[in-house]
């Protein structure tokens, strides 16, 4: 079968992990298929390459604005008739029901070639007090509406956001397809780590660590043993640090900044429990790594989390999350569902095996 992935971004070489999942995606694919990226804004120069057996096909847009954006525009959909004529694709599969998935859904319908749009973040909500969510900005929504009323199917990688998208789609055209967690690298084996809370993500506003913060402040004043990591980095580092500072957190509170991909195992299977805070995400690959290493999950009610665990909290609420906190720290027993059932239905085979499903049906 011949796959056309049109990203916003892919990895730039072998080392550049870029978008984890995404790529752990088209490797799989690749072992049965032929796949072809198209990265739209990242690498930030045009280039033409192989990762992991996918042909990768760099348009270079980076932040091109205004003008530049049409421009832009009209180079992918010609890169996508040229492909498609010298090599014709019998999917093109998008992520983020935005600028990609407009350009590969009008793509398709132009070339007679089935599409899926893949929701992949924000694009149905509006959380207007953080600025974040394509619903806020009229361009924005009119390119997600178009998107997903172009695409032959669309996917949503939780439960939560297939609801939100069925409000918008009221025909059998929504899927709940997942992407898949590499159960090769994150493998099961934890240590005896009492009291520490590991967090993965980026330091921005709808990743929650005000909220996260001020309820590990509460967590310590009846376990001062405790300890955080905050793995990423981000805008709000500068932030955080100084309001963790202010709360007397200097000693309990780690701020780890980046690290490669490739490490994640290693820090999930050495934390108690593994926490998220967000107000909104899609799916939640940080949850379904942990979750894969065997490690307890905390967290809000978002993405995932209600399928693989019963210790979820509502957004933005600290002393709920202070008091789930505490409930796992003290217990043994994990409310995560089973390590296997959640490799099973969550690991990469499994995932893909969803996609090419769809793209032959």
């Amino acid at each position: 079968m011949n796959v056309g992935l049109v990203v916003p971004g892919f990895s730039a070489d072998a080392r550049d992990w870029c978008i984890p999942a995404l790529r752990h995606l088209a490797r799989t694919l690749a072992e049965g298929d032929d796949v072809r990226v198209i990265a739209l804004r990242y690498p930030y120069a045009a280039g033409h390459y192989t990762v992991d057996g996918a042909e990768v096909i760099a348009l270079g847009g980076a932040i091109s604005r205004g003008t530049a954006t049409f421009a832009l525009w009209r180079r992918a959909l010609q890169v996508l008739r040229e492909e498609h004529a010298r090599r014709p694709f019998d999917v093109l599969h998008a992520f983020w029901a935005t600028e990609s998935g407009l350009l590969a859904a009008l793509a398709g319908r132009l070339q007679r070639i089935p599409t899926v749009v893949s929701l992949a973040g924000g694009e149905l909500v509006a959380l207007r007090d953080i600025g974040y969510g394509d619903q806020r900005i009229a361009w924005e929504r009119l390119k997600v509406a178009a998107s997903l009323r172009l695409a032959t199917h669309v996917t949503a990688g939780s439960r939560q956001l297939q609801v939100l998208g069925e409000h918008r789609l009221r025909n059998r055209k929504m899927h709940l397809a997942p992407l898949g967690v590499d159960t090769a690298l994150f493998q099961e084996g934890r240590g005896d780590h009492a009291a520490r809370l590991v967090h993965v993500g980026a330091l921005t506003p709808v990743k929650d660590h005000v909220t996260l913060l001020r309820a590990f402040d509460q967590l310590l004043r009846h376990m001062p043993e405790a300890r955080l990591e905050l793995i990423g980095g981000g805008p709000l580092e500068r932030s955080l640090c100084e309001l963790a500072t202010s709360l007397g957190l200097d000693g309990s509170v780690c701020f780890r900044g980046e690290i490669d991909h490739a490490m994640l195992p290693s820090v999930y299977r050495g934390a108690s429990a593994c926490v998220v805070s967000s107000r909104h995400e899609a799916q939640c690959m940080v949850a379904l790594e942990a979750a894969a290493c065997g490690v307890p999950l905390v967290g809000t009610r978002v993405g995932v989390l209600p399928e693989v665990t019963s210790t979820v909290v509502p957004v933005r609420d600290p002393a709920a999350l202070a008091g789930a906190l505490a409930a796992s720290l003290r217990t043994e027993a994990s409310a995560t569902g089973s390590t296997e059932s959640i490799r099973k239905r969550f690991g990469l085979v499994a995932c893909t095996k969803r996609f090419r499903s769809l793209y032959a049906g």
